[in-house]
């Protein structure tokens, strides 16, 4: 019975439900059990085509279960339970509505096998997901959610604009991989690329996330751009432009995130360097690879919602998630200090963490290919997350200098969460195989080979004996109260100054126009009326209104000139 109900519909009808269960626990333990239930469907769903439907004469595959959609499928069920187990405390309706369609959406993309059901479940996750931002109720949250909404709605329309090409090309809108062969490819490219936050196409993902609630960030964090990684995978794995895009993906965040003072866009910018790996593999397109991107989109959707998490309790105690502003925090919030530790060290990829067996596939892939140089720059961007992800984050948040703040530790709730969630970190790390049996294809990597230990270890300590040189030398940038323009200053700054600029010049040049028509007018009524005298033909003939009438049209005239120039 309830492998014939779709995934998705399971989180929708209890976004319905939830509505009428009083706030409280038995609302909150509602929203857990609700993963739970989707979770073992997910576990227990046969491979192969369920719930299909007619619609205006396609054929929708509402459920297409394999070993890629699968992995997914779970990891976002899993994420959907430590995320409402962390937001327990919550009494917002409205944000656990949101969480409900969100987690519905992305699941129900991820099982989609047609274009035009990950379309409506591709703009299901965008319009659920804007009002993580908007239930923070601030001017600032509305703004950038509208910003957020805009970008994210333009993914669909392009998506669907996309579908359409494709289909009068080839008569078929299945969901499967897809060669850059025509205009309709290349628009859902770039829908996927949007969603996958792609250089300058990712600023949405720095300007929204740290903008959204404590809790909202968390779930935020694991869904969006995870399912763009997962189209990417379904729809253009093995396209070499991939690999070039992945490659400085991984890089331009580490600077930008150097010199970043809110530890939330720190994060924002990591998650973009970590995307880069998982789209490196992407393009890479071999078993192998495509193993090490779903593995470590697995591992990185626990590890990143771990230092969410950690941060997020620590802006839930102190309000502010500044660098500037924090420091000593170990003191009084020990345990929420070591689960950031446990993030840290995983997004570090240090032996015995989640990341180590999951980076490893794709950067092994890469150099075993004939990528020398591609395989380089993720060596150097692997040591730049432990800079500021590995130690930025802890260091500064609980460490460094004392900032006199001594908040209590995190509530009970977001340490369970926590600690469920580095336990996932650790035990990842230290038994990979239960992971790897998940994965699409059939694994064959030994992680724990003296070689790739040893190579890993003098990484990290390279990359920490950098840090420590540049803190003691001052080189290290400082953390300070300050605002680090990204290529959105383009979109937010830029564009909005020109557009005032011609508004204000359009505007003067209506009033001179209007001006110069009115006086003219007036000029010419009253050489016509001075002509005929009161008893002239002007003056018999035309009533007085005329001078309106002529005013009216001189008006749109001038109104059309302006419009044409």
């Amino acid at each position: 019975m309830l492998d014939q109900i779709p995934t998705a519909f399971l989180f929708f009808a209890a976004a319905i439900a939830v509505v009428a269960i009083p706030k409280g626990p038995i609302r909150n333990a509602f929203m857990l059990l609700v993963p739970l239930i989707a979770g073992y469907q997910v576990w227990n769903l046969e491979a192969g085509i369920h719930n299909q439907v007619e619609l205006f004469g396609f054929t929708l595959d509402l459920m297409r279960v394999d070993k890629l959609s699968r992995v997914f499928a779970l990891i976002f069920t899993l994420a959907a339970f430590l995320s409402n187990l962390y937001a327990w405390h919550l009494k917002d309706t409205v944000q656990q509505v949101a969480a409900l369609i969100y987690t519905g959406s992305a699941i129900g993309a991820v099982f989609a096998g047609d274009l035009i059901t990950l379309f409506f479940y591709w703009e299901g996750t965008a319009i659920a997901s804007v009002f993580l931002i908007w239930a923070r109720r601030t001017e600032g949250s509305y703004n950038t959610g509208m910003r957020y909404l805009i970008i994210q709605i333009s993914s669909g329309v392009i998506l669907l604009a996309g579908a359409a090409m494709v289909y009068i090309d080839t008569g078929s809108i299945t969901f499967e991989n897809m060669s850059l062969g025509s205009l309709g490819t290349w628009l859902i490219f770039l829908s996927f690329g949007i969603k996958a936050a792609f250089p300058l196409l990712h600023n949405w993902l720095q300007d929204s996330y740290p903008a959204a609630t404590v809790t909202g960030t968390v779930i935020l964090s694991a869904f969006t751009t995870k399912l763009a990684i997962y189209a990417l995978a379904r729809g253009f794995a093995g396209t070499e432009i991939l690999i070039y895009i992945g490659a400085i993906m991984t890089l331009f965040p580490i600077f930008f995130a150097e010199i970043e003072n809110d530890l939330r866009r720190v994060l924002a910018y990591s998650l973009n360097n970590q995307l880069g790996f998982m789209v490196v593999g992407i393009g890479i397109g071999t078993e192998m690879a495509l193993n090490g991107t779903a593995a470590h989109a697995f591992a990185h959707i626990l590890y990143k919602s771990l230092l969410f998490m950690s941060v997020g309790a620590v802006l839930h105690r102190t309000g502010t998630s500044k660098a500037s502003e924090l420091g000593g925090l170990y003191r009084t919030m020990p345990l929420t200090a070591i689960f950031c530790l446990v993030g840290a060290a995983s997004i570090s990829a240090f032996p015995l963490f989640s990341g180590f067996v999951t980076k490893s596939l794709i950067i092994d892939e890469t150099g075993a290919g004939s990528y020398p140089i591609i395989w380089a720059v993720l060596v150097f961007a692997s040591a730049g997350v432990l800079s500021h992800s590995g130690i930025k984050i802890p260091f500064f948040t609980f460490f460094a200098h004392d900032s006199g703040l001594r908040p209590k530790e995190a509530p009970t709730h977001m340490l369970l969460a926590m600690g469920l969630t580095a336990a996932l970190c650790i035990y990842i790390g230290v038994s990979p195989d239960f992971l790897y049996s998940l994965l699409p294809y059939e694994v064959e990597f030994q992680s724990y080979t003296m070689g790739h230990v040893i190579g890993q270890l003098q990484l990290l300590m390279f990359a920490l004996l950098a840090f420590v040189i540049l803190m003691r030398t001052g080189i290290h940038p400082p953390e300070i109260r300050a605002i680090n323009l990204d290529v959105d200053w383009i979109y937010r700054r830029l564009i909005p100054s020109v557009l005032t600029t011609i508004n204000r010049t359009v505007s003067r040049v209506w009033s001179a126009n209007t001006t110069f028509w009115l006086r003219m007018v007036n000029d010419v009524i009253t050489q016509l009326h001075n002509s005929h005298g009161p008893e002239g033909r002007m003056a018999k003939v035309w009533p007085t209104g005329s001078m309106v009438l002529w005013i009216a049209i001189l008006l749109g005239v001038t109104l059309i000139t302006n419009f044409v120039s």
